[in-house]
């Protein structure tokens, strides 16, 4: 699909970027609330995507939409050395909840980290999320930055897009209870 827009996100994208997220990230996003279930993780995500300073927040995603206006896919990332404290406001949430504040920052020093890329099912195989990657790598120059890092379980139908976006296994990292192949994409 040619004509994608690619526009930096609002905080009135929530309706459409939180559900999505949530059924992408999955456990991560039950770890990051404390909640028991998706709908519960998507309703305390609500309130964290239209404030800034948080890794969820929608100052760090990036839309595709269609030239009529309609959102296709997103994709989430931040520079890695900000990980730590995006991870705060979560950890202040688990606290407020008597539950432990214990989150695994995911990104890493000299990268853009990828939190989440996602696209609508309708919208899969059309080439909008090699867009979005392109995008996220145009930011991490744009930053200074020559790595693009990003997380993949392992089965994950997005490792094909991922190698041939030139992403390359770095090691494997556990979160939330799954095994994730580490990917890099060196932009030098």
């Amino acid at each position: 699909m040619t004509d994608v827009l690619i526009r930096p996100a609002s905080p009135f994208d929530a309706a459409f970027a939180v559900p999505l997220i949530q059924a992408t990230i999955g456990r991560i996003g039950l770890a990051l609330t404390g909640a028991a279930a998706d709908v519960e993780a998507e309703r305390a995500l609500l309130g964290f995507y239209p404030l800034r300073g948080n890794r969820l927040s929608f100052e760090h995603q990036l839309i595709a939409q269609s030239p009529a206006g309609q959102p296709l896919g997103l994709i989430l990332a931040y520079p890695g050395e900000h990980a730590e404290a995006l991870d705060d406001p979560f950890r202040e949430r688990l606290h407020a909840l008597g539950l432990p504040g214990r989150i695994e920052s995911e990104g890493t020093p000299g990268e853009l980290y990828v939190d989440t890329l996602a696209v609508t099912e309708a919208a899969r195989g059309q080439g909008i999320g090699a867009r979005l990657l392109d995008a996220a790598a145009e930011r991490a120059t744009t930053l200074g930055l020559n790595r693009v890092g990003l997380l993949v379980e392992d089965g994950n139908p997005a490792a094909r897009l991922y190698a041939r976006q030139g992403f390359r296994p770095a090691g494997t990292r556990v979160l939330a209870g799954g095994t994730y192949t580490y990917l890099v994409r060196d932009l030098t």
